[in-house]
């Protein structure tokens, strides 16, 4: 395998600390772009960074250092990017800008300045799909009926109606075929990256590819940030001996992919053009509804915590997502390997040696004086 420079924007991060662990460890000369954002980072460089990479701190809209970084390599995967649905919907203008205006600056150097880049594999979501696909469960019709009316959720009504026949519906895999049906500034923002990347490759002959992440969860993920997944979420409130907290009635499902299998997928793109100019869902295919999380997570911690289930919706909030991965196997070879109690029992083995502060109701609380909850 030919050594390659190789620029990781984001790479002080969750996911892409571990993208940089696999590049290293196949020879390539690895470079972090990372502003340490105070809230996933507020003690400064994690102590995993992988020493054999060189570290940049410094922003993406930077365009000097940006520009540089960008002479230098030849692969960047443009990870940086602010996360959380519900903190987007009032910090507007800072998920616009970390996310839509970095990634625009990027384009914006490699179609109007000298640079050295290859390829670029830009992280996206399946937020931006929004709801996933259903069926109907006595026809079989395909149906994306949107997000559920208040008056529904009001009423405890919590699984899927067709919206024009009223028949009751069942979650089925999301292909990328599907158009996106963004609920939150966060999915558009993501949506934004996605669709600059794939068009200014496509114009420009750079080859380019967009990860939909499905819910990824692993070690490393900052378990006192209330704004990151899903899982981090609740071993922080178990590790404190809290309940954790889940909204409708725990039946919600989404695919949790752990980070191992994500960094598998990611680092096998850039030796393959199969996937050039395309988005690409990165998940399991399996879905797992929330209350199932919560209570794996106690039962590896060997806590009896059962979850509190409010019954409660939040805005914006989905009922089911879960990937049709069949491109990613069938083009990339790419198989996910961990089971989730496997990748569970790795978090919480790992969480044990980390500081687990539960923030929780301070989010919670910011959510419900903005009017999210």
């Amino acid at each position: 395998m030919t050594a390659r420079n190789i620029l990781v924007t984001g790479g002080a991060g969750f996911i892409g600390s571990f993208l940089v662990d696999r590049l290293v460890e196949e020879g390539h000369k690895v470079t972090i772009l990372d502003c340490l954002e105070p809230q996933v980072h507020p003690d400064g460089p994690p102590d995993y960074l992988n020493p054999e990479a060189e570290f940049v701190q410094g922003n993406i809209l930077d365009r000097i250092l940006f520009s540089k970084l960008l002479k230098e390599n030849e692969i960047v995967y443009h990870l940086a990017s602010a996360v959380g649905v519900g903190q987007s919907q009032y910090q507007i203008d800072h998920y616009v800008e970390a996310n839509t205006q970095g990634t625009a600056r990027m384009l914006d150097i490699l179609v109007n300045e000298e640079h050295s880049i290859k390829k670029v594999v830009v992280a996206a979501s399946m937020s931006s799909y929004g709801e996933g696909l259903y069926e109907g469960i006595e026809t079989g019709k395909k149906v994306r009926p949107g997000l559920r009316p208040a008056s529904q959720m009001e009423a405890g009504d919590w699984e899927l109606k067709d919206p024009e026949t009223g028949e009751r519906l069942r979650p089925i895999p999301t292909p990328e075929s599907e158009a996106f049906q963004e609920n939150s500034i966060y999915a558009m923002t993501k949506a934004h990256q996605e669709e600059m990347v794939l068009n200014i490759g496509r114009t420009y002959n750079i080859p380019s590819v967009a990860t939909r992440f499905f819910n990824v969860y692993g070690p490393r993920q900052s378990l006192s940030n209330p704004y990151t997944g899903v899982s981090a979420i609740f071993m922080s409130r178990i590790k404190n001996d809290n309940a954790p907290v889940v909204y409708e009635d725990g039946n919600q499902s989404r695919d949790f992919i752990s980070v191992h299998d994500v960094a598998a997928a990611l680092s096998a793109l850039k030796d393959s053009d199969a996937l050039d100019y395309e988005a690409v869902n990165v998940g399991t295919g399996n879905p797992i509804p929330i209350a199932e999380v919560a209570r794996t997570i106690a039962k590896v911690c060997g806590k009896s915590i059962e979850p509190d289930i409010q019954n409660k919706f939040r805005k914006g909030d989905v009922r089911h997502c879960y990937a049709d991965n069949t491109k990613l196997r069938e083009k990339l070879g790419w198989e996910p390997k961990v089971t989730f109690e496997a990748g569970i029992k790795e978090l919480v083995e790992w969480s044990d040696r980390v500081e687990a502060e539960d923030k929780f109701e301070q989010a919670a609380a910011e959510l419900k004086a903005k009017g999210l909850v």
